[in-house]
């Protein structure tokens, strides 16, 4: 199977799901289709040799992120949530087309007074961006910042519980 098969057959998924999400009339349905996308969002990062990215996302997004939407979702009142009815598709299409104009002129700004990137060779990127690359920068010249958010990180779970241990009932 060659890498731009599974690259288009991972983007046409992440498409469906995408729709899907938008469609489902259940908030707990919807959340999953977007669990899909997610993890086909995971696979193209992997035809694309980044790794790294790829683990990322997966724990980041699909796993912590969707537990949390999860839990909102089952918490919030579902029948006060306003109906597809409601909703004045007009707004949306006006929204989507502003962002097309708002991209192509920052396109064409960027493009004529050359703030466009440079390009980057897959080479670079994928020496740069393997998991033992990032991991040494993370662990050796990057250690105290990350020490330190994981204390922070815990001191906010921890005082998380203890707020939800006093607000529950008795």
């Amino acid at each position: 199977m060659t890498p731009q098969f599974l690259f288009f057959c991972l983007a046409i998924v992440a498409i469906t799901a995408a729709l899907g999400m938008l469609i489902a009339r259940s908030p707990v349905s919807s959340a999953l289709w977007l669990i899909l996308n997610l993890f086909c969002v995971a696979g193209l990062y992997l035809t694309m040799n980044a790794q790294f990215l790829a683990v990322v996302q997966v724990l980041v997004y699909a796993g912590a992120i969707m537990v949390l939407f999860l839990f909102v979702i089952m918490l919030l009142n579902v029948a006060a949530l306003p109906s597809v009815r409601d909703i004045d598709w007009r707004l949306g299409v006006g929204f989507v087309l502003g962002v097309a104009l708002l991209a192509q002129l920052s396109y064409a700004i960027a493009s004529s007074t050359d703030l466009m990137p440079a390009e980057v060779s897959l080479e670079s990127t994928v020496a740069t961006g393997s998991v033992e690359v990032v991991a040494k920068e993370l662990f050796t010249r990057f250690a105290m910042p990350l020490e330190m958010i994981g204390v922070l990180l815990l001191a906010a779970t921890i005082g998380a519980v203890l707020l939800a241990r006093r607000v529950s009932p008795k």
